[in-house]
This record gives C-alpha cells, structure tokens and sequence, in this order.
C-alpha cells in the first residue's frame, strides 16, 4: 500500500512539473520570438527596476536624515551647516563599506558593470556583482559622501533585467536590450524622466538607437516613472525663465560654454584617475581607504554642506538665490574636491549628479562674467546654469541627446532645450575628438579595456587565433633539405611550410615556391628559407589585434605559437578577413533587429 502511494505521489509529482516545465518552455518561445512580448517583457522589468530605483532612493534619504539629523522633507546638501558631530558619519560609513569588502571580498576582477557587460559580455552581469555594487553605493550615499545614486540605479536595473534575460535564455542582441532597458527605465524613474531614461539606455548602455529597441526601452522607462510616481518620488523639476527668446549671440556664446564645458570635464576625469592611482600607492589597505577618505571628508563638509551627497538640493539653492561669482567658484572647488576624495578613497559611486551640480554653477559663473564683460550679451544666469548643467554632464558621462531631454522634461521649455542641444554637441564634439572616453569609459581603459561605449565588441573578443586557425597546415623539420621538401609536398598543393625544431618549436614559414626556384640547392637546408622566424600570433588575441599584425608586417600567413613557442596552427589573412567581415555583418543585422 505504501509503495503504491509513493509510486501515485511520483506521478502526482511528475504530472505536476510537466505542464509547469512546459508553461515555462512555452513563455520563452514566445518571448524568443514575438516582439510584443518582448515588448511586454520590457515594461515588466521596467516597473520592477522602478520600484527598486524608489526604494533605494528612499531608503538612502531616510539614512541620511537619521545620521545628520534633518527633517525629511530637507536635502543633506541643502542644509546651511551640520553640526559637527554629525559629520562623523563620514568616517562611519567608510568603516560600514570597509566591513562589506572584508565580508565579500572583491574576486580576482573587478565587477561588471552595465557598459562593460553590453560592451564585451552580450548583456550578462553576475547578480552578485549587481547587488554588492549597488549596496556599497548605497552605503557610499547614505552616509554622505560626495557620490550620487545614479550607478546603482543603473547597475540595479540593468542587473536584474540581465538576470531575467539569462533565465529566459535570451537571444545575444535581445538580451543587450532588456538590460539597456533596465538600466535606462531606472535612470528614468530617479528623474521622472522616460525620454531621457530611453535615451540613457540607447547612447550610454546600447551604444546606439535601432527601430528594433525602441518600443521595449520606450515601455520600461515609461512604466518604471509610473511606478516611482505612485510610490511619491519626487521628480527632478527645475523653473526656467519659460518663454524668453534666445538671440543668435547667445547660442553662439552657450557653444562658447559648451566648448569649456569639455575641457572642463575632461580635466576632472584624469583628475579622479590620478589622484585614484595615487591613493593605490599608498600604504592604506583597501578596507580602510574609505575611512580615511571620510576623514579627508569632514572639513570640506564642515566648510561646505553642499558639497556632500548627490548634491541635489544645493543645485536648487543656488539655481534659487544666483550667488555672486567668488561664492559659486567656492562652492564648485569644495564641491570638486570632495568627489575627488571620494572616489579615490574608495566610496562607490558616480559623477552622474555631480557632473550636473557642477556644471550648473560653471554656467553660472559664466553668465555673471559675460554679462560683466559685455552687458549687451545679457545672458539669463538660471538658463545658463541649465546649459552648463547639461554640458559638462555630457562631457562626464556622455549622452548628449540624454541631457538635453533631461532639461526639456525637467522644465518643460522648448526654447531653452534648442541651446542646451548647441552647448551639448559641442562639448560632445570636443570630447569625441580629444579625449574618446566617458568617465566610465575611462576607467574600463585604464583597466585595459579597448572600450569607447556600448556598441558589442564582445564578438571581437570571442574570435580568438585559437578558434580561428587551421591544424591541417604542413610541418616540417628545419634540418631538412630542400630536396625532402620537393618529394614530401608537390609545386601547387600548399603555399606554404611550416617549421619546427626537434623538439617542437616554431622556427619559421618557407614559402612552397621558393623551394623550386632552380638556383636553389637541393641539399640546402629548409631553416636558411625561413621567413617569419619572429612573426607570429598567440592563441588568445583576438581578430583584431591579429589583423592588426597582418597589417603591420605586410604577410599572407601568420603562426600561431604558445608561450613555450610551440606551434599551434596557421592563420592565413584572407580567411581571418572573411571571418571578420562575416561577424560584422551579423552583428550589424542583429543590433537592427534584421535576424
């Protein structure tokens, strides 16, 4: 009896799981190969990167007015002073990311954010990596330091969409989209913005705007705003001087501020880079560098609220009371300062709203000169402000089209966005030009990464000189004649020999035809035809640094030797050319949604 009810519980069981496993199999189909449930699929990642992106902005704010003692409905950078005591946050939270590093120690790399994984890894991110980040950077914010929340939106978002993509086996380019979508629906939410989350997600995450990712990014930034809406955060709304007309000199001279604006932001990113790789070289193990950063942090604090957190409501106080020139320049050093120390000493997070602080008082600064120097130019100081904002943030992070909608949708002028759109591809342009990189760019440089955006290159990496090279190729000894090779490989059947020693090591590449030429001898021996003795590839480079080498020394055939330099295979340059074009092509049909 027991064993018949066992055998009806497997069945009960086993019936159970099939439909489930076949509903499963069942969703996936369909969102593998339907665009509106893809597009169904975006909206529901949207709405949970919304609710998520709330809740962390909540709960960092409330952490805030615990530790600094302020009313809630007050921002820690608005606050006229701080009582001293209170900044001993500083220290603590730095002490608080110090015990999280030690409790999760970082792996041999470092973790993966939203640009890289779309950059190289086709949208997949660890969910470990997403949730340390975006803990730390909460940490980082809520205890004051001088860093916004604007990564860990992004990495939040983008990392659980990567996750839901992953279960859902996702094709390579779908997957890309979901997370450009999550971490540009969360971007979105923090701002109240759905045009400028979209197109955070289309310049900095995907690299580029396609018709095929328009509606799933569209939906989830629209339905991650409506979540953050109903859960009462409040939107990023600045009052313009609505209306007022803007003369041919004064888009000349917000090109002017443009321009600044680049030089500007690419001055503070090889400063955060500098003062970083000094910090590194001191003798201050990586747990304790956020502590004493926090150190650092209490008397630019003490001298300047404003410069702590994200620095959301000093931008409304001195958008508001438009202070004179001397304090504003103040303000910006402190405030300069203290994103400084804290990244380099450890604390997580961006210059995203720090970019857009400080780049509202360099457009200030810069109305209050040009009106000084030439009051006909009349220069409107809080449009200015708006220009620089968008500016320099488009210098620091990149996304021209992202900032200049960010204004349109924060003061809803038309007028005004039409110079913010100048300023911003000026100080695009500029940057493309001069430096090539974002800050986040910057520092996936700086690791050794060949990142410029978002655009797949995983693919590249993928084509290695291992995947790529024939093992059929001819092989013979060095030592040989001339006169074995003419009995062992007939005029015509390969182009090409390849030689190695007794004991296995590459030697050379001796051309078939060379060894009938008459004037050769017979009992010469195979290494005095050698070419290429030193010209090889390893089987880890990838196809483009292998077409690179192709390029560089003018050859047809390439080794591809070990680090024992033993022979592994031959590459030749016409078929790592096909290969190359062929990836290209479909990689170029995928990101357009044509496959």
């Amino acid at each position: 009896m027991s064993h018949n009810a066992h055998l009806g519980d497997l069945l009960l069981g086993k019936s159970v799981k099939r439909p489930v496993l076949r509903g499963v199999a069942l969703i996936k189909r369909h969102l593998q190969g339907s665009e509106v449930w893809f597009i169904v699929l975006a909206g529901g990642v949207g709405l949970i990167a919304g609710i998520m992106a709330a809740l962390l902005g909540h709960f960092a704010h409330l952490l805030q007015s615990m530790l600094y003692g302020f009313s809630p409905d007050l921002r820690l950078s608005a606050l006229p002073t701080i009582e001293p005591w209170h900044l001993l946050a500083l220290p603590l939270g730095g002490a608080a990311l110090g015990l999280v590093r030690f409790i999760f120690p970082r792996r041999t790399r470092a973790p993966i954010d939203v640009v890289e994984a779309n950059a190289l890894y086709g949208g997949r991110i660890p969910l470990r990596d997403s949730l340390i980040v975006s803990f730390q950077t909460f940490l980082s914010n809520g205890f004051g330091a001088s860093v916004g929340l604007e990564a860990a939106y992004a990495q939040l978002g983008g990392g659980i969409a990567s996750k839901i993509g992953q279960w859902l086996d996702l094709k390579r380019q779908s997957l890309r989209t979901l997370v450009g979508a999550g971490a540009g629906s969360a971007i979105g939410a923090a701002f109240g913005a759905p045009l400028a989350g979209s197109f955070y997600a289309f310049e900095l995450v995907l690299g580029g705007y396609t018709p095929a990712a328009l509606a799933p990014v569209a939906a989830a930034s629209l339905m991650a705003v409506l979540a953050a809406q109903l859960m009462n955060i409040e939107p990023f709304v600045i009052a313009s001087t609505a209306g007022q007309s803007i003369e041919i000199s004064g888009y000349l001279l917000y090109a002017v501020l443009g321009a600044i604006c680049a030089g500007v932001g690419i001055a503070i990113i090889r400063l955060v880079a500098s003062v970083e790789a000094i910090v590194r070289k001191m003798p201050i193990g990586e747990i304790w560098r956020p502590m004493i950063g926090g150190l650092f942090l209490i008397p630019v604090a003490w001298a300047a609220p404003q410069a702590l957190s994200s620095g959301h409501g000093a931008m409304h106080l001195y958008m508001a009371q438009q202070a004179l020139v001397t304090t504003l320049l103040l303000v910006f050093a402190l405030k300069l300062v203290a994103s400084v120390i804290s990244l380099a000493f450890g604390f997580r997070g961006g210059l995203f709203f720090a970019s857009l602080f400080l780049g509202s008082l360099l457009g200030s600064i810069f109305a209050q000169i040009v009106n000084h120097i030439y009051p006909a130019a009349d220069l409107d100081i809080l449009n200015a402000s708006l220009v620089g904002m968008a500016a320099l943030a488009v210098a620091v992070v990149g996304g021209p089209m992202t900032m200049s909608l960010m204004v349109l949708e924060v003061t809803h002028d038309f007028a005004l966005t039409a110079a913010v759109v100048t300023a911003a591809l000026c100080s695009s342009a500029i940057i493309r030009e001069r430096f090539g990189y974002s800050f986040s760019t910057w520092r996936l440089h700086l690791r050794g990464e060949a990142i410029r955006n978002a655009r797949d290159i995983g693919w590249v990496k993928a084509l290695t000189a291992t995947s790529l090279m024939r093992r059929n190729h001819t092989t013979m000894g060095e030592s040989e004649g001339v006169a074995a090779l003419r009995d062992k490989v007939p005029l015509g059947s390969t182009s090409r020999v390849l030689l190695v020693d007794d004991q296995g090591d590459y030697r050379g590449i001796v051309p078939t035809a060379e060894a009938y030429i008459d004037h050769v001898s017979p009992d010469a021996p195979l290494k005095e035809l050698a070419r290429q003795t030193e010209v090889y590839v390893r089987p880890d480079m990838d196809i483009s640094a292998i077409m690179r080498v192709f390029e560089h020394f003018g050859v047809d055939d390439l080794a591809v030797v070990d680090e024992d330099h033993k022979l592994l295979g031959l590459l030749t340059e016409k078929y790592v050319n096909r290969r190359y074009v062929e990836e290209l092509e479909r990689s170029q049909r995928e990101f357009f949604g044509e496959m």
